[in-house]
């Protein structure tokens, strides 16, 4: 038994006041024999003794009243007994931890289990009475700013029925201490903590045993959990997919790689990955995979349209089915605009013949002298080539352009010297290390290709028997000896150990330095069958800078890059097709927004002014696909660790949990029984009281 108000209890003191005024009344009498009345005594004996009985009784019934009153001012619950008309009495706060997680669409022979545990939640709500109040805490959500309580159960009920299920990784021990942080500020005696889950193993932190002095939990606060695993669930899961190529053209094969993961005890055998752009399916290919492997499956299709392509890899169904789908997004540039600065037009001819001979006509080139970038809108161009140094001014808007995503591919100017290529260099921190190498035209004295990173998109698929990949390399009369910091990426380097040409990543844009002027009298690489491809290669690796594919998984903060729009609004078209609208301040156009509502998987499109700029691919953490389940002990010890001193119980999944919570809860609350016998005492006392005077009288 527990009290409620437990102070009362010192009031148990006053039940000696009717024993300490009986003795007061008590007083030594002096005895006087009258002969006369000698021969009463022995009728009154009889007489005298049931009196002192009835005075006795009237001092027990009287300490006996106040007894019963102080017991319930102090309000006593019966724990582990529920009587009924008594469970009402102690108010209950009910925390539902609910986890709407992927994992739990995994379906058995009851179905799937996220119905399961919305069933027993609703079951659960029968549970509450008149003052009692209940908060849902989703384990997809750790948001403890969402989580309030209700005395509405028909809110309660409505909130429990609406639930989804997400596709974002839940935080089990940030549910249970957020449960426990707003029980905490209940004034309710009864506090109770509901987890309905499947109990995933790789769920439960690694805390260790030393941790458990962090935390101080309410011992009063009850937890039950329902565990809705025990199946040997049959599961392939998506784990990653990515494309071959970082270069997108229309009408060219683009290749991609899946790695599918058997979670299941067993081989499973001939499935079938399909492999869709835009929703209409383009490969697919058949396979069979050990229990417990991954295999890495290759995929190809050719690229039909441009603009945005969603892609999308699924498997056949499986008793987990939000894992069979793993989501990308690439985008095929219509049109690609260019602009070519140089010091000396002459300079740009060989790269202007080149990027005309591009199939499909898909480059628009302009053509301006370094002294003009001021002129232009640089923003308006998907990249830059600069064929010399500008001036400083102009510099500083070349350094915005590539920070804020541009791609910028650099050659020394015919005309230059080693001090203008220092300052380029020096300008985006390439490198110190730089000095003149050979002289025009020397026939007799050259330099030639070494060493060449085959694996580059440079020069991926531009061979036509790609088992025979190499090429002549050209004469290099004279170049800048170049050697780029730990930043730089080698794409060729010469026979002298200098970077022909480099790849640098400069905040979110890219750079790629070639060591030597793009004309005849410098090299003949310009005449070379390695140049066109390179030349357009280059500007399509460059251009694709803007539609960069992050992965992200769900529940993470979208970056959305918004420097370079004018529209005060943004769209987000969401996977369910939904949209949602984005205010940009004037605070945040300078960089990026972070974009937080990502709970479904699948592509966001970002738009301005009803034009797609940006996307962004949400996929599910493949922590959700594993069929691994803690068992209880392992539950026990984690909230040992987590120093939680309060009841635990386990309820089995297919029993009804509210007769198993009945049997356990306390909260009977006894004092209207205390306070009803401390009534019928009272009324005996008085009975007795008026008897006792009445038989002192005729006395």
């Amino acid at each position: 038994m527990e009290f409620l108000n437990p102070a009362f209890l010192f009031g148990l003191a006053a039940a000696a006041i009717p024993v300490i005024i009986h003795l007061l009344n008590l007083k030594k009498l002096q005895k006087i024999e009258f002969s006369t009345l000698v021969f009463l005594k022995e009728l009154q004996k009889s007489k005298l003794r049931r009196i002192k009985i009835k005075q006795w009784l009237l001092l027990a019934l009287r300490m006996l009243i106040i007894f019963l009153l102080v017991m319930a001012f102090s309000r006593p619950t019966l724990k582990g007994i529920a009587i009924g008309g008594t469970t009402s009495a102690a108010k209950t706060s009910m925390v539902f931890i609910i986890d709407n997680t992927t994992s739990m669409s995994a379906v058995d022979e009851r179905g799937s289990l996220f119905n399961q545990v919305k069933d027993a939640a609703l079951k659960l709500t029968k549970l509450l009475q008149p003052g009692d109040d209940a908060a849902i805490i989703l384990l997809s959500d750790d948001n403890p700013e969402k989580v309030f309580f209700t005395s509405n159960l028909n809110e309660l009920i409505k909130q429990i029925t609406h639930i989804t299920l997400s596709d974002k990784r839940g935080n089990f021990q940030k549910a249970i201490f957020n449960s426990i942080s707003i029980l905490e500020k209940s004034n309710n005696f009864n506090k109770e903590v509901f987890v309905l889950s499947d109990f995933q193993k790789n769920m439960l932190p690694d805390l260790q045993l030393s941790d458990k002095n962090q935390f101080n939990i309410d011992e009063k606060i009850r937890l039950y959990l329902i565990n809705y695993s025990g199946k040997l669930f049959s599961n392939l899961s998506i784990d990653n997919i990515e494309s071959n190529t970082q270069i997108f053209e229309k009408d060219k094969s683009i290749g991609f790689s899946a790695l599918i993961t058997n979670h299941s005890m067993h081989k499973v055998e001939n499935k079938v990955i399909s492999l869709f752009f835009n929703e209409d399916r383009v490969a697919q290919k058949s396979f069979s995979i050990e229990a417990g492997k991954s295999i890495e499956l290759q995929l190809e299709s050719t690229i039909k349209n441009t603009g945005n392509i969603d892609v999308r890899a699924q498997l056949e169904e499986d008793d987990i089915n939000s894992d069979n789908n793993r989501y990308l997004n690439f985008y095929v540039p219509e049109k690609i605009p260019i602009i070519i600065f140089s010091e000396d037009p002459g300079d740009n001819k060989f790269i202007r013949l080149a990027l005309s001979a591009s199939d499909g006509g898909y480059l628009q080139v302009d053509e301006a002298l370094l002294n003009q970038i001021q002129s232009y809108d640089l923003n308006k161009y998907s990249s830059v080539i600069l064929i010399g140094t500008p001036v400083e001014s102009s510099l500083q808007r070349i350094n915005q352009y590539v920070e804020n995503g541009g791609g910028l591919l650099i050659f020394p100017s015919s005309k230059g010297n080693l001090d203008s290529f220092k300052k380029i260099c020096t300008n985006f921190n390439l490198s110190n290390q730089i000095s003149v190498s050979g002289k025009n035209n020397s026939e007799n004295n050259f330099f030639i290709f070494d060493k060449i990173e085959l694996q580059h998109p440079l020069l991926q698929n531009i061979f036509e028997d790609e088992t025979k990949k190499q090429f002549e390399s050209p004469k290099i009369y004279i170049h800048y000896k170049f050697l780029a910091d730990v930043r730089g990426k080698k794409i060729i380097e010469l026979n002298d150990g200098s970077d022909f040409l480099s790849e640098f990543k400069i905040s979110r844009g890219k750079i790629i330095l070639c060591n030597t002027s793009p004309v005849i009298s410098w090299s003949s690489f310009p005449l070379k069958s390695i140049f066109v491809p390179l030349m357009n290669k280059g500007v399509l690796y460059l251009s694709a800078k803007d539609r960069e594919i992050i992965n992200y998984l769900a529940g993470d903060e979208i970056l959305i890059p918004v420097s370079n729009i004018s529209s005060p609004k943004i769209k987000i078209l969401r996977p369910d097709s939904s949209e949602e609208y984005i205010t940009v301040s004037d605070q945040n156009r300078s960089g990026v927004i972070n974009y937080s509502n990502t709970n479904d998987a699948g592509n966001y499109k970002i738009f301005t002014d009803e034009k797609q700029f940006a996307a962004s691919t949400v996929n599910i953490n493949t922590l959700e696909s594993e069929t691994k389940y803690a068992d209880d002990s392992s539950v026990k010890e984690f909230f040992n660790k987590i120093n939680f001193k309060g009841a635990l119980k386990n309820i089995p999944k297919d029993k009804n949990p509210v007769s198993l919570v009945l049997q356990s809860r306390y909260g009977s609350e006894l004092w209207k029984y205390f306070l009803m016998a401390a009534l019928l005492i009272a009324l005996a006392e008085m009975f007795v009281a008026r008897n006792t005077k009445k038989d002192i009288a005729e006395n």
